[in-house]
């Protein structure tokens, strides 16, 4: 693999992996956070009508582009990042990462479209009250996040959306897409120091000296956190609940890893970990349970999630209360930690074993740290992680008093 910076600032990775196939994105280090001074929901808005026209291409042509040549354009939005991602044959990269670069750096952002684009948002934003499992751990992020950039929702309001104006979007993107704020990933079976020459040449071609430097992302401290219990009636056939709080943030690295692993010996998708084991496998109380841990730049948020009948709510409930006691109180026993970690290594191989995984993973790492962190590092700090790490993070994350519970009924 190979990683840098352009001269404009366009940060890099290349990486010879796969076969026919090459992935290529585009990490722009601009989210639903820095939306001060702009409507919510721009940031997600920007990244629909961005697809919309550029100063030379229309809308039709951008999405045939990459259809003509049997291959894939997508994008998302997060509350830290817009990824703009393609997947084309490994011959057609070139036109692929043109096209991402071009849709970031010049697009037209049309009236007629925008308008038209607001109503297909709105429907988004409307269709999660249809998706209760999905609205009740966003809606547990915002309370829990409240008062702090994090907290606010991705996609915006109905009423936010509505504001939002073509110069607005103009002035965003000009504010935040700049190239010091940009990382271009590529995972493609061609030699790196060709793909390499490929991007510097690129960015010579898209950026001149007139884009503006960008400025550093200011971290902020989370306030409380302020526990919260809440119990929201939706007359809903499947009881959807989220419990959890603040976690460590993606700059906290030994921690973080710690996290990682805790969250994986809890509810991590294999049957053998502690919740589906209990609440799932051997008592079948639950359609679905987990625990995440979503990395934020100021912080971390844990989560425990699961779906069950109303009749199943108080044992489920009492048994993650058990799972969290446990993972507090007792030490791992050496074994049972060999099994967590290599089970996690595993898993995090298959995961990257993925050209698109490894594309959008090298993306996030450039914007956040500037370089992509080797394999061996990463098993090095899996590795390291004590049995007295684990239960002293359980105890932290998950302290009495200090844990929110919200519950869709």
């Amino acid at each position: 693999m190979l990683v840098g910076k352009a001269p404009s600032g366009l940060g890099y990775a290349v990486k010879r992996s796969g076969k026919s196939v090459g992935y290529c994105s585009l990490t722009i280090k601009c989210g639903t956070r820095d939306e001060d001074g702009f409507h919510n929901g721009i940031a997600h808005f920007a990244e629909h009508t961005m697809f919309k026209g550029t100063r030379r291409k229309s809308a039709r042509v951008i999405n045939s582009y990459l259809d003509r040549l049997g291959g894939d354009l997508n994008a998302f939005t997060t509350k830290e990042e817009i990824v703009l991602q393609a997947t084309v044959l490994k011959e057609d990269l070139a036109k692929a990462a043109g096209l991402l670069l071009e849709l970031a750096t010049s697009p037209s952002f049309p009236e007629d479209e925008i308008e038209v684009e607001k109503g297909v948002v709105i429907d988004e934003i409307n269709s999660y009250k249809d998706s209760p499992a999905e609205e009740v751990y966003d809606k547990f992020e915002e309370t829990l996040l409240a008062g702090h950039p994090l907290g606010k929702p991705i996609l915006g309001t109905a009423a936010s959306v509505r504001r939002i104006t073509c110069q607005e979007l103009r002035h965003f993107r000009g504010k935040r897409f700049t190239p010091g704020n940009m990382a271009l990933s590529v995972a493609a079976d061609i030699d790196e120091k060709r793909m390499e020459r490929g991007v510097l040449r690129l960015s010579g071609k898209v950026f001149d000296g007139s884009w503006p430097e960008s400025g550093e992302r200011l971290l902020q401290p989370v306030a409380g956190p302020a526990v919260f219990n809440k119990t929201v009636d939706k007359r809903n056939h499947e009881v959807n609940a989220v419990i959890g709080g603040l976690a460590p943030s993606l700059y906290d690295k030994e921690e973080r890893f710690t996290a990682i692993l805790l969250a994986n010996i809890i509810g991590g998708p294999a049957s053998n970990s502690r919740l589906n084991d209990l609440l799932r496998e051997r008592n079948g109380w639950v359609y679905g349970v987990e625990a995440s841990y979503t990395q934020y730049s100021d912080t971390g948020v844990m989560a425990i999630t699961l779906g069950c009948d109303r009749s199943n709510l108080d044992k489920c409930l009492k048994g993650v209360e058990k799972v969290i006691r446990k993972t507090r109180d007792d030490l791992l026993s050496e074994p049972a930690l060999r099994a967590a970690k290599k089970q996690l290594l595993g898993q995090l191989a298959i995961s990257s074993d993925n050209g698109e995984t490894q594309c959008l993973s090298m993306g996030k790492s450039m914007v956040s740290f500037g370089t992509v962190s080797s394999e061996e590092s990463i098993r090095a700090a899996i590795e390291a992680v004590t049995s007295d790490m684990i239960r002293e993070a359980a105890r932290k994350i998950f302290c009495p008093g200090t844990v929110s519970s919200l519950i869709f009924l």
